[in-house]
């Protein structure tokens, strides 16, 4: 950053020894400039990329010859002996991940390490994992035919897009045989069934019948069940059901857990209103978008519509003080909110690109690992938590601020690989105005 920003200074290069101790503030270009390296080079002597982590103390190698590339084709899984209760960190392990592929709960992983859901590990780092059986650590196997029937019990620490990677079906199927949606919460004990396409393969939208409406003043809450959608489905409004049980739009709900419909008594409801369309238009800069993904978009801005929202002053607020207490410069976090949406909770994008921070499902599964917990995009406080993370992640892996800007709006590998586009520019240069008037 420093050689861009004062390009008449002249530094000089030594002689490079064969190790160099990472400090406090290094990157992996700067350590390769001061030796007078290629960044490829040094990340190739390390078996690294772009996206690793250092981290003060680690030693770095800057000199000798790059390490050959690994063979491609079939690797022997290498299995962890019984018993074995460590394991030691590679490039690219996240905490959720480690704890899915032994087995063990994402908490439990936490607690015998002593760490914290916003910890940072390191290649080398060792984890305590537990007793477990063999288990892989190598490259994946070739992914199993996908299940025609069959079921899954929800562990600890599960999420429905593990759970769908872990059987090899699509999100989307096993949404859909379940009765969920991308916001439902499922719990330890949960069955669930697998019966869907391949992960990868489209999977065809299917009606859910609706569940009849109770003839009392109650009802049993099911699997999916959300309080907006409950309301809806009872014709009553989503505040006045709130406040009949009690609850807050933050209140978790369970199966089988009993809620008042308040003003119902025997008369049957009325019948359901038919899935909303046209709220969200179908293309945007000319991308027309898959007709699922639309009909997904329209379904959350009617749900949206109908919850309770911050005002953009409000919302503003709850940018800055998450992106504090996250560890990221407010007036970055509130130069995204404002170019994205405006500070406006109820946005939401052809591409399903949902709130103030405009994150999509799948890259609000990923921010839920980052922070080591399941976020809900329709809630005000979590969307601003997943953009927050994103971002805070986006600048721990990306050689440059402009690089991590862009990267929010292209996608990292496309930037990486490709570099960025024209309108991908004018974002970056957008975001860096709007972060000066957020000062």
């Amino acid at each position: 950053m420093v050689a861009s920003q004062v390009p008449t200074q002249r530094i000089t290069i030594t002689r490079a020894p064969a190790k160099y101790i990472v400090k406090a503030g290094d990157t992996i270009s700067a350590i390769a400039k001061r030796h007078g390296l290629s960044t490829d080079a040094v990340l190739q002597l390390n078996r690294m990329n772009t996206r690793t982590i250092i981290y003060p103390g680690q030693q770095i190698v800057v000199a000798g010859s790059a390490v050959a590339a690994p063979k491609t084709g079939p690797t022997a899984p290498v299995a962890v002996p019984r018993g074995a209760a460590t394991y030691v960190v590679k490039s690219g392990d996240t905490l959720g991940a480690i704890a899915s592929r032994h087995g063990v709960s994402l908490q439990s992983i936490l607690a015998s390490n002593k760490l914290t859901q916003n910890a940072i590990i390191h290649p080398g780092q060792k984890i305590t994992v537990g007793t477990t059986a063999v288990a892989p650590v190598a490259p994946a196997p070739a992914p199993k035919p996908a299940p025609t029937g069959g079921s899954y019990t929800v562990k600890a620490g599960d999420t429905l897009g593990a759970i769908a990677a872990r059987n090899n079906v699509a999100l989307a199927g096993l949404l859909q045989a379940n009765g969920l949606s991308m916001t439902s919460i499922i719990h330890p004990g949960q069955a669930l069934k697998l019966t869907g396409s391949p992960a990868g393969t489209p999977t065809p939208p299917k009606t859910v019948q609706p569940a009849p409406a109770p003839a009392s003043g109650s009802y049993t809450v099911k699997g999916g069940d959300t309080l907006g959608a409950i309301a809806s489905r009872n014709s009553v409004s989503l505040s006045s059901l709130l406040t009949a049980n009690k609850l807050s739009m933050t209140t978790v709900i369970y199966p089988g857990q009993k809620l008042v419909i308040p003003g119902r008594g025997s008369t049957p409801a009325p019948a359901p209103a038919p899935a909303p369309t046209g709220l969200v238009p179908s293309s945007f800069l000319g991308y027309t978008y898959p007709d699922r993904v639309v009909a997904d978009a329209n379904a959350n801005k009617a749900l949206l519509n109908s919850l309770p929202a911050p005002s953009p002053a409000q919302m503003q607020q709850i940018v800055a003080d998450t992106a504090r207490s996250m560890g990221v410069d407010p007036s970055l976090a509130l130069a995204f909110a404002f170019q994205e949406s405006s500070f406006n909770q109820r946005a939401v994008s052809p591409a399903n690109a949902i709130g103030t921070m405009q994150v999509i499902p799948s890259s609000g599964v990923w921010a839920s690992e980052l922070v080591g917990r399941k976020l809900n995009l329709l809630d005000p406080q979590d969307n601003a938590t997943a953009g927050v993370a994103i971002i805070r992640s986006l600048i721990r892996t990306s050689p440059s601020l402009d690089i991590a800007i862009a990267s929010y709006y292209q996608g990292q590998y496309s930037v990486t690989t490709n570099g960025m586009f024209n309108d991908t520019k004018q974002y970056v240069a957008a975001i860096k105005g709007h972060q000066k008037n957020f000062r």
